[in-house]
């Protein structure tokens, strides 16, 4: 059995998927992570923004790959293959423009490359972003059609998943933080951030591995997105990533509504 799991930039495998890839690794599952970009708009030494004069693209991307294969070993993970395409950057960003970058690379260009990756592992499970990216981001758009049209054209996986951050469990981790006495005047998040929780088709209990995934966070040294959460509190950390939650979109076998493992019937036919 094999899961695969198609993220836009290194360190975008760990929250949403570091839990079921870990745990998929620990159950003798095959686990293979297709990373999209080098990181090249990521931030340089000492924060270095893209655009700033000090900022050396192939220097951060050289150091993101190496954060990169840090958190693969973390979580376990057998397979990692590298697209190689250039970080467009945040939505926005001059980055979008660049002829090279993966925002602008026909869909069939890439989804053909990684049409040649699902016929080589011939994964059941693929798991990828919703059609916003999640969050609307260009890498993550892109990869998000790319997985698609690669599911579609081989028609070798059996079960698509989009990951998904559940709005009623957002809510209940700020208001859980707020009662911890955390400081959170400054993290306000919109009325329509996550998942509506009534598409919620999966949420898988990665508890035993949230240790792995802080570790695979920190591996991500380079990049300051995820200090907030990695200097919460032990328990406020295990609360966040002790579960990864996804809408199922394409199921060829019997499996139920709701289920808790991506395998979902699937185990018992292979």
């Amino acid at each position: 059995m094999t899961v695969m799991a198609v993220h836009a930039h290194p360190d975008d495998e760990v929250i949403g998927t570091g839990g079921i890839l870990a745990r998929y690794a620990a159950e003798g599952i095959r686990t293979v992570l297709v990373t999209c970009t080098n990181g090249e708009q990521g931030d340089g030494p000492g924060g270095v923004k893209p655009g700033d004069p000090a900022h050396d693209d192939a220097a951060v991307a050289e150091r993101r790959l190496t954060e990169l294969r840090e958190s693969v070993a973390h979580l376990g993970i057998e397979h990692l293959e590298l697209l190689g395409y250039r970080d467009s950057g945040m939505d926005g960003w001059e980055g979008n423009a660049h002829p090279d970058s993966f925002w602008n690379v026909p869909v069939e260009s890439a989804a053909a490359r990684l049409a040649e990756l699902m016929e080589r592992y011939r994964p059941q499970v693929v798991v990828t972003y919703d059609e916003k990216g999640g969050y609307g981001h260009p890498d993550h758009i892109q990869a998000h059609r790319i997985a698609v049209a690669a599911t579609e054209s081989t028609g070798i996986p059996d079960k698509l998943y989009y990951t998904a951050v559940s709005r009623k469990g957002v809510q209940e981790m700020f208001d859980y933080m707020r009662a911890s006495g955390m400081e959170m005047d400054e993290l306000e998040l919109p009325e329509d951030f996550g998942t509506p929780d009534e598409l919620i088709t999966t949420v898988a209990d990665v508890s035993p591995y949230v240790e792995h995934k802080v570790k695979a966070l920190r591996a991500h040294a380079s990049q300051g997105d995820s200090i907030f959460l990695l200097q919460m509190p032990e328990e406020a950390q295990h609360r966040v990533f002790s579960t990864e939650a996804f809408v199922r979109k394409v199921c060829k076998v019997p499996a139920p509504d709701h289920e808790d493992d991506l395998f979902a019937g699937l185990r018992g036919q292979l």
